[in-house]
């Protein structure tokens, strides 16, 4: 089987010694070459051009944003953007996201080497994600670890609340979710049913895309905090790095976020959302899953029909990655399967039942 080829473009020599020993290690990836900067990279992808590209935002000469827009626009390839774990970071690896990145690496400003080599199996991962990822639709050797049910977080229950007047949209998606999320969230009214949202994303990341979302869209987004209020108009998004279940008390909708072990190898987890949209919502709720990479989200989907609520997957055709969806139908939680262009109208249809 052809291995995956990796050009590692980061001006960090540490950086590009540290990923090509990881990434080397998994018998899939092949590590082609390393830059210091997109100019050197663009020499190396006259000779061969590679499968992935790791890339770094920061560099001398010309920035990663600037090399990932000239790559999209002449030979789109998928790219994992790999961003220091600030502010700044955050906000330049939301226009990463934007411009056609399939993933992100986070890096610490001080424990580098030891943080990338105990992300290994993530970053490796990420890589093997990102070559299976149809950037088009934009525009590891380690053992896996033990993959947990949605029962670590919040365990199972046959009963559910009964309809009330409020509903609400519980969404999973991955890779490729920030931008399709962009697309259902832009097209939603200012006065549509309450939402909340998991966007697998490394922590710190999650508030600048809630941030960049909230810029752009009529309806109001944020990062979700415990006791916050699922209200019409609003889109709460899941923090990086923890779990987010949807409550209940008499008939309003709020938040609980949550510490636990990764579940279906995430946290936040999208099954986890869903198992409590099922619990306390039923038939109050549309479950929506969306283009990515795995299972996540699949058993809890299916939680969700068993309980009564609406549901529904994004197809193929306009998935970057057809992997949660593809899961989710096969195991028979998809009531509807419907194109990205028509996911808002679904909500808002739903809304009006």
């Amino acid at each position: 089987m052809k291995k995956i080829s990796v050009l590692i473009v980061d001006d960090s020599a540490v950086v590009r010694q540290v990923m090509a020993e990881v990434l080397g290690r998994s018998p899939e990836i092949e590590v082609i070459g390393a830059a210091s900067d997109p100019i050197f990279a663009m020499e190396k992808m006259k000779k061969q051009w590679p499968d992935v590209i790791v890339l770094d935002v920061e560099m001398p000469r010309m920035d990663g944003i600037t090399f990932l827009r000239k790559i999209m626009a002449e030979r789109p390839t998928p790219v994992v953007i790999c961003s220091t774990l600030t502010e700044k970071g955050a906000e330049t690896t939301m226009h990463a996201l934007a411009a056609g990145a399939v993933g992100v690496a986070a890096k610490p400003k001080i424990g580098l080497k030891q943080h990338l080599q105990d992300a290994s199996d993530d970053l490796t991962h990420m890589v093997k994600v990102a070559a299976r990822a149809n950037v088009k639709r934009l525009q590891s050797a380690s053992p896996a670890p033990r993959k947990l049910s949605a029962d670590a977080i919040l365990p199972q229950s046959a009963h559910s609340m009964a309809r009330t007047t409020d509903t609400v949209i519980a969404i999973g998606t991955s890779t490729g979710g920030t931008q399709a999320l962009e697309t259902v969230l832009t097209a939603l009214p200012r006065v549509c049913p309450g939402i909340v949202a998991v966007q697998h994303m490394p922590e710190k990341f999650t508030e600048a895309f809630a941030r960049r979302l909230d810029s752009v869209c009529q309806v109001e987004v944020k990062e979700a905090k415990s006791g916050d209020r699922v209200l019409p108009g609003r889109v709460l998004i899941a923090p990086g790095g923890r779990h987010m279940l949807l409550k209940r008390s008499g008939a309003q909708y709020h938040v609980d976020i949550v510490d636990g072990p990764p579940v279906s190898r995430h946290r936040p987890s999208v099954d986890v959302l869903f198992r409590s949209a099922a619990q306390c919502a039923g038939k109050n709720a549309l479950g929506i899953i969306m283009t990515g990479m795995g299972d996540d989200g699949a058993s809890g989907l299916l939680e969700m029909r068993m309980a009564g609520a609406s549901t529904l997957a994004q197809d193929e055709a306009t998935c970057v990655v057809y992997g949660m969806p593809k899961e989710a139908v096969k195991r028979g939680a998809v009531g509807r399967i419907v194109p990205l262009g028509a996911i808002a109208s679904e909500i808002i249809r739903f809304g009006a039942q």
